[in-house]
């Protein structure tokens, strides 16, 4: 698989993960603890209410708090382990639809031992937006609980 990023910034989490892939997930910036993303909405991403689906918006939702979780360039003893969700809640603030380019920024809030919160904002822009502004409107609000465990 290969990674669609504009910034230079890859994961290597996204190797193998064609969830992603399918969304067309866009990695736009990576720091220890930080993630930016964005997609943008496509058809088949659509409820039948004609609005973006909340699955597709938790799932990307969910790939920010991942890469936020987890090193890009993970030390030998920190590849020896994953970080994971153990938990996480959404609040869905305004629809978004077809067409729209959607970005998520995840955050880490807290961390301790094992255990780590993230806040993730998933903002919706009109596809003429210019990419380097603001991201948008808020459209969701995502706030998830980590845990980090053995890979085996």
């Amino acid at each position: 698989m290969v990674e669609t990023t504009l910034s230079g910034a890859s994961h290597h989490i996204l190797t193998n993960d064609y969830a992603s892939e399918w969304m067309g997930i866009e990695v736009l910036k990576l720091d220890d603890g930080h993630a930016t993303i964005r997609m943008h909405l496509r058809q088949e991403m659509l409820n039948g209410f004609g609005m973006a689906h909340g699955g597709m918006i938790f799932a990307f939702g969910d790939t920010a708090f991942a890469l936020a979780c987890n090193p890009a360039n993970p030390t030998p003893k920190q590849a020896a382990n994953i970080t994971v969700a153990s938990g996480v809640d959404i609040n869905f603030i305004k629809p978004a639809f077809q067409g729209q380019v959607i970005t998520a920024v995840a955050n880490r809030r807290a961390s301790t031992g094992r255990s780590g919160l993230y806040d993730i904002q998933i903002y919706a822009a009109n596809p003429d937006a210019a990419p380097d502004t603001e991201p948008g409107e808020l459209i969701a609000e995502f706030r998830g609980r980590s845990r980090t465990i053995s890979k085996k």
